[in-house]
């Protein structure tokens, strides 16, 4: 029996709401400058103030593109206020958002535990617990920072793990903790995210982390598309951490580049320029036995993202939603 038929008899799909399905919009926010040249620089426009105007527009393809609930991501530059009216305006629910934190050392700093500048690091962290709560939201995805200026994973060898250090994947874990005390405490759970690019890539450093942080304080959330393009089986990895699952980013990739990448270890930037990523059902993820991996009544959210889209993103958003519609039976 495969997974996916074997996730249909004991009804794990089934047991999924659409109510628990959300869009990450970020197929309209990481793009090239120039969508017809693929050469051309990319831009995060989470980042630029200026889309701040263009932010209700996005919001509003979403929904027109069949999605009634997006993930939840605040503008730097905007308070908790406009951002829930722009929400509201939109017609939108709120899933679970995103927070990460690096280590002080990669930006040249030192502090000691417990020092002011050592609390104050993590002031982003409680940004996200008071969104989070703001937005009555139990759950984030807590993932290590990533590392665009000179890190080898990013700028030179993704995917595959590059210069790790035993003693940097332990400070990590410090950082890590804090962050996940921080936010528990506050009443948000918080799932580790796995990212390729991050100090927290591979599976042995994705369970070290697990392995080292009390499940009380720490669950599992994981990117199935991420976790594959580091060559990490994700049904098996989900299964894997089954009872630690909080919530899941699902998204799609061609196998073929991912490998390739790996292979002769290349950029992040040069792997996603090559089509990596896919709208899902158009690549070759197993994304059936992924959600067989599921733990029978699974109650946290499963969040689409494309990370880069394959298409034209107002296209990518209708393609997204007609897979759900395949999948998940209303």
């Amino acid at each position: 029996m495969t997974m996916a038929s074997d996730a249909a008899e004991r009804g794990t799909r089934l047991t999924i709401a659409r109510a628990q399905l959300a869009l990450n919009p970020i197929q309209w926010i990481n793009i090239k400058e120039d969508p017809d040249d693929p050469s051309s620089a990319d831009l995060w426009l989470f980042a630029d103030p200026a889309f701040r105007a263009d932010y209700p527009a996005v919001l509003g393809k979403v929904k027109a593109g069949g999605f009634d609930t997006v993930m939840m991501q605040v503008l730097d530059t905007q308070t908790l206020q406009d951002y829930e009216r722009m929400v509201r305006e939109a017609g939108l629910n709120l899933a679970p958002g995103y927070c990460h934190v690096g280590l002080p050392e990669d930006h040249g700093h030192a502090f000691a535990p417990g020092s002011a500048e050592w609390v104050r690091w993590f002031d982003g962290i409680r940004r996200a617990a008071e969104e989070s709560n703001y937005f009555g939201l139990e759950t984030v995805f807590l993932a290590p920072e990533m590392a665009w200026d000179g890190a080898a994973r990013t700028v030179t060898k993704a995917a595959v793990g590059a210069a790790f250090d035993q003693g940097r994947l332990d400070r990590v874990v410090d950082v890590l903790a804090e962050a996940a005390r921080i936010l528990t405490d506050e009443g948000v759970r918080p799932g580790l995210h796995n990212h390729v690019g991050t100090w927290v890539e591979t599976e042995y450093e994705i369970d070290y982390v697990l392995d080292h942080i009390d499940e009380a304080i720490l669950g599992a959330s994981f990117d199935v598309g991420h976790l594959a393009w580091a060559g990490v089986d994700p049904v098996a990895m989900l299964a894997k951490h089954r009872d630690r699952l909080v919530d899941v980013h699902v998204k799609d990739l061609d196998l073929a580049v991912a490998a390739a990448s790996r292979a002769e270890p290349t950029d992040y930037a040069s792997t996603v320029d090559r089509g990596l990523f896919l709208e899902p059902g158009l690549g070759d993820l197993d994304l059936d036995g992924c959600l067989g991996a599921l733990p029978d009544g699974f109650g946290g959210w499963v969040i689409i993202e494309v990370d880069r889209a394959s298409m034209d993103p107002d296209e990518s958003v209708h393609v997204s939603r007609r897979w759900v519609e395949r999948v998940f039976p209303a």
